[in-house]
């Protein structure tokens, strides 16, 4: 018998493959029942979000999981998740993928980037995703996979913005420019691919969309040559059902909101520029 029941809106079970991440956890979690108020609910990220997930948890899950969420404030829905103790975790399009915070003090980009930071003197980085797809949502998804890694990033502006993409550029903690390309386009593979350049090498990070069926990479170049880091056969949405495992079984509240602030305040920077 799973040990947590789960049910999800039609946009969030298309959108997270919820079905597929559940069944991945059968021990865990499990559909819920007509008899049975839910423990976990999966709302998707569209704009009013936040809103939805305090009015979920009103009705007393232990769980919320909002898929590939929209900048948004969520100051009000985190003091409703602590008041209420809910686990409201996010599962971030490709910053949840754990080859960019494994979270288990494994190898991993954010360790590999962050470490080299220091002597930085560039970080390239290039999302790709099918023609159609709202730029302004690539763009979001893209900067939450950039922040994953480097943590702030300072003077970000855009400076294009269209139907075929965008270009954006900042600086890093160092003073090291930082770009970031969207490209929408159906010749080469939906993913972010993040290249940090220093003195002697750098990282190069190469994430497909959760839905894919290869993992990540991540590759540190230096004085030692190049290292490949060790491989994680996991998407990103599988990847936040396990966090939110651990969370329930830990009675603890994840981080997740107070993080996903850092890419909101971003964003209304950009907003006003």
């Amino acid at each position: 018998m799973s040990a947590y029941t789960v049910t999800a809106t039609p946009r969030a079970e298309e959108a997270g493959a919820v079905a597929l991440a559940v069944a991945s956890l059968p021990a865990t979690f499990g559909p819920a029942t007509e008899d049975r108020a839910a423990d976990v609910v999966v709302i998707a990220g569209e704009a009013g979000w936040t809103t939805e997930a305090a009015r979920a948890i009103g009705s007393g899950p232990r769980g919320i999981l909002v898929v590939d969420p929209v900048p948004e404030e969520t100051t009000q829905l985190a003091d409703a998740a602590r008041a209420a103790g809910a686990a409201v975790v996010l599962d971030l399009h490709w910053a949840s993928n754990p080859a960019l915070v494994s979270g288990s003090g494994d190898p991993d980009a954010r360790n590999a980037v962050r470490s080299a930071l220091g002597t930085a003197s560039l970080l390239d980085s290039v999302a790709t995703a099918a023609p159609g797809t709202d730029a302004q949502r690539l763009l979001a998804r893209h900067l939450a996979a950039v922040l994953a890694v480097s943590g702030q990033l300072h003077g970000v502006s855009v400076l294009r913005s269209g139907t075929t993409g965008y270009t954006a550029t900042g600086r890093l903690a160092n003073g090291a420019p930082f770009t970031a390309q969207g490209v929408l386009t159906a010749a080469r593979p939906a993913g972010v691919g993040i290249h940090l350049y220093t003195a002697d090498g750098g990282v190069d990070v190469q994430v497909p969309d959760p839905d894919a069926a290869w993992p990540a990479e991540v590759r540190v170049t230096g004085a030692h040559g190049q290292l490949l880091l060790p491989t994680l056969y996991e998407s990103a949405h599988r990847a936040a059902w396990r966090r939110l495992k651990t969370h329930l079984s830990a009675g603890t509240l994840p981080d997740d909101l107070a993080g996903f602030a850092r890419l909101t305040d971003l964003y209304a920077t950009l907003a006003a520029t």
